[in-house]
């Protein structure tokens, strides 16, 4: 999740690696960021490529203004203009609540893109200003029919995307329930080992768990997140326990069978799941913002830290996205296949230095250097990442 706090702190911590904020266990299913942002820490390149209709939208702390609210069916590029002084969250949503996409912590005075594709339908278009509340909404009407989906590689990296999805939602409640049998046991140092692993699988997949909106907060909030009145319960709960109270670890076990059943509601929902390419591809850049605004400023796992195993889970999540949308994009922009697989395969490097056994040493670990080292890695994969939606829903 990227709320305030998140925001803030991400303009704190990161000015050790940039001027100002702008906009373990890795597996053939998890993906090798070996080769063929941020949101909020790098300046974003506008996507050029496929693109039907581009929407300027004109924000502030108080407004989120659309150039254009009628719109034809296809790909359309919203191009958001922050003159607030809040960071501010670009969402767009379904009539049913679900996201269609997500723009991270546009800084103020930064633009930031935002590239989906869009059938015939009402949608609702929402600033965040410093990601509170259900933001500035504007409504949005399509009309028209999409161009028939003609690419076999599209389809092929669509579906293959969706099995993947699957399969990592099902090794995550797998993992999760030793990791719950452990907590109701009150075996303290087997549910410490078992909790960072239990969660990789929901990182690397986290933009499609997130598209169901009232899932996510279920099972990822974090406690400096909560909202007056909100009841607590997720993964971030058990570790706080584990890690802080480990006497009363037995007493949460009730959290950890809720967990479990967010998570197979997560699952019952997939069949559900509206994957385009645009939609892989944003979600692959929703999940460097992920690294950007949480794991490499230390604040997901405030009481394990244990950040580094999200923070490879996020990339490799990022890297299937583009490994199966490859043989789109070396067709139509090989620059970028070449920039990407570059990107990728240094920070994968980079991450590997803090390995350690089968998973990654303690984020407390790190010096100032290091995060700023790890910081710049994250900002030079996530300015060329933000392009691929438009190549890919050409």
């Amino acid at each position: 999740m990227s709320p305030t706090t998140r925001a803030l702190a991400t303009c704190g911590v990161l000015a050790l690696a940039i001027t100002a904020c702008s906009s373990a266990d890795d597996g053939a299913d998890g993906g090798s960021a070996s080769g063929s942002g941020s949101a909020a820490v790098a300046p974003q390149a506008a996507p050029t490529g496929a693109v039907t209709e581009t929407v300027d939208v004109a924000a502030t702390d108080t407004t989120c203004v659309a150039a254009k609210t009628a719109l034809p069916a296809g790909v359309v590029g919203f191009k958001l203009k922050n003159d607030g002084k809040e960071p501010t969250w670009l969402y767009l949503y379904r009539a049913d609540k679900t996201v269609v996409g997500e723009r991270a912590n546009i800084a103020p005075g930064a633009s930031g893109d935002l590239v989906v594709e869009l059938p015939a339908g009402t949608y609702q278009l929402a600033c965040k200003p410093n990601h509170e509340g259900d933001g500035i909404r504007q409504e949005i009407t399509v009309s028209g029919e999409l161009a028939a989906q003609t690419d076999p590689r599209v389809t092929r990296a669509v579906d293959e995307y969706r099995a993947y999805v699957e399969t990592q939602v099902d090794d995550t409640i797998a993992k999760t329930e030793d990791f719950v049998a452990a907590v109701k046991k009150g075996d303290v140092k087997k549910a410490k080992a078992l909790y960072a692993p239990s969660r990789v699988g929901w990182e690397r997949i986290e933009p499609v768990a997130e598209a169901f909106g009232d899932i996510d907060p279920k099972v990822d909030l974090r406690e400096a997140d909560l909202e007056d009145g909100q009841k607590w319960t997720g993964w971030h709960r058990l570790e706080k326990a584990l890690w802080e109270a480990p006497k009363t670890v037995k007493k949460e076990a009730e959290y950890g069978d809720v967990l479990l059943a967010d998570l197979d509601a997560l699952k019952k929902r997939l069949p559900t799941a509206e994957i385009t390419a645009s939609s892989m591809a944003n979600g692959a850049k929703e999940l460097l913002d992920e690294v950007a605004t949480g794991k490499v400023t230390g604040e997901e796992e405030a009481f394990s830290h244990t950040d580094l195993w999200d923070f490879k889970a996020n990339v490799n999540g990022a890297f299937k996205v583009y490994q199966l949308l490859t043989p789109i994009v070396m067709e139509r922009n090989p620059g970028l296949v070449t920039t990407l697989d570059t990107e990728f395969a240094e920070l994968d490097a980079l991450l590997a230095k803090y390995g350690k056994g089968d998973g990654f040493v303690s984020y407390t670990e790190l010096s100032k250097e290091q995060v700023k080292e790890l910081a710049d890695a994250v900002n030079a994969l996530a300015e060329p990442l933000s392009g691929l939606a438009a190549v890919a829903a050409g």
